[in-house]
């Protein structure tokens, strides 16, 4: 992605007050909130029309445990980063399921700021600007992929 235009950012979030608060952070920072779901079945079909640069995913939606499985879709089919927002952490599959990483929830709004900061830098660019935020933990693929391995030996 080497446009200016503004990040498109999906939020996969069934706690409607996190999920407006994301909207609104998201906006903050310059990037544009395309769209909101609260299931896994609702995430897949919205990110297969819209096509988002970015797709924040809980891991525990409506229907269950099942963002793991909409974020691999969405990384795989629809062509979306996914950066997981979740309690969940230790539900997280060891390859992340394509995800980029995750931001551990309880998150501050400053966090979530500085990863969006963060990955918009990424994606632009196709290399990390250096060592992620504090709070966000880039999947091992995503670290070879933009260049962030060497924050690990820093």
């Amino acid at each position: 992605m080497t446009d200016e235009r503004p990040l498109n950012v999906l939020i996969v979030e069934d706690e409607v007050l996190l999920a407006v608060e994301l909207q609104f952070i998201v906006r903050e920072v310059g990037c544009r909130d395309v769209g909101l779901a609260m299931s896994s079945d609702e995430a897949v079909e919205l990110a297969g029309k819209l096509t988002p640069d970015l797709a924040l995913v809980d891991v525990h939606l409506q229907d269950g445990p099942t963002g793991v499985e909409a974020a691999r879709h969405i990384a795989s089919d629809c062509g979306a980063v996914v950066l997981f927002m979740t309690a969940n952490v230790l539900r997280l599959p060891e390859d992340f399921a394509g995800a980029c990483g995750v931001v551990g929830k309880p998150y501050s709004e400053h966090g979530v700021k500085m990863a969006l900061s963060y990955l918009e830098i990424c994606l632009r660019e196709g290399r990390a600007p250096g060592p992620p935020p504090v709070g966000l933990h880039l999947s091992p693929e995503y670290r070879r992929r933009w260049g962030a391995d060497y924050a690990l030996t820093a």
